[in-house]
């Protein structure tokens, strides 16, 4: 018709926020869909068709691909305005070669406005105990760093060229007490021991649902090409931590070993853990995100169990 204005592609964009696509929807995706609570369409890859009734059930649109087969992707394009990337690297080599066919899947359709990853502060390597903010260029110590350094590298990178914002979450150990595998009394009650005090490392933590609100946050406001800290506030050593588990969960405390001990009791993985030792400055996850967080050090979050969805602010 006669001065009309036809939408423009980036108007019908626009007009669809509130579509979200999780890559690797696991315990940390399922707590954004509570978070979200049917606010947003939001589609759940995963790999197993065991797992459509239950991301169905939690509110999820199922999607069965796998990361590891590019000709399983093809629905992804185009699929949503926003991205959360949650889904590790493969186990071997240095590249990342999942996110990779992720983003040539994504590559086939209007791009994204917005991709959230999930990385590792296992990229830093060893900082001898040091303080670090997001500045500090990363310098990995193994190949399972490697590949979160390629996969960030890929998405900055794809970002740019694409117009999509892409916002790095560097994250560390996560724990909940709902969580499973994801709480040091499981490790308390295989008796393993932590090192002695003037051997330990400092390590960083986040709990669950404040790692959600993370997210989600970023999803909403997270600047472009950005990297920010996913952390809490504390700043513990490795065996401080587990004694404050034991304490709170009434367990006995672990028993402490010299480091030079330690390779005869724990794996090359377990290892690498203990190998590196950094703090985390959390002050862009505060003042970017405006994240508060409900859970600011493992005293407060080690025991609690959120009984219904918050607002990713709360």
């Amino acid at each position: 018709m006669p001065g009309s204005n036809p939408a423009s592609p980036s108007r019908t964009r626009r007009a669809r926020r509130g579509r979200l696509l999780i890559i690797g929807c696991g315990d940390v995706g399922q707590r954004v869909l509570r978070l979200l609570a049917g606010r947003w369409t939001v589609f759940a890859l995963t790999s197993s068709a065991d797992r459509v009734a239950a991301l169905r059930a939690a509110g999820a649109i199922p999607l069965v691909g796998d990361l590891d087969d590019a000709r399983t992707l093809g629905r992804l394009a185009g699929l949503a305005d926003r991205v959360l990337h949650l889904a590790p690297p493969a186990t071997q080599g240095r590249t990342d070669e999942r996110t990779r066919r992720l983003l040539a899947a994504l590559a086939r359709g209007a791009s994204p406005l917005h991709l959230v990853y999930a990385s590792t502060s296992g990229v830093y390597g060893d900082c001898g105990g040091a303080r670090i903010d997001e500045s500090l260029l990363p310098n990995p110590s193994n190949d399972r760093a490697w590949r979160r350094v390629d996969a960030e590298a890929r998405l900055r990178h794809w970002g740019r060229a694409a117009g999509c914002a892409v916002t790095i979450l560097r994250v560390p150990g996560i724990y909940a007490f709902d969580r499973d595998g994801g709480h040091p009394r499981e490790r308390l009650a295989k008796g393993l021991p932590v090192l002695a005090r003037e051997d330990d490392v400092f390590t960083n933590h986040i709990q669950a649902d404040d790692l959600a609100r993370a997210c989600l946050l970023a999803l909403m406001r997270g600047p472009a090409q950005r990297v920010i800290h996913a952390s809490d506030d504390s700043e513990l050593l490795m065996g401080d931590y587990f004694d404050l588990a034991a304490e709170l969960c009434g367990m006995t405390p672990p028993a402490r070993v010299a480091r030079a001990d330690a390779a005869a009791v724990f794996s090359p993985m377990q290892m690498s853990f203990m190998n590196e030792s950094r703090r985390l400055d959390n002050g862009r996850l505060k003042r970017e995100l405006r994240l508060r967080l409900r859970y600011p050090t493992p005293r407060q979050g080690l025991l609690a169990v959120e009984a219904g969805p918050r607002p990713a602010g709360a």
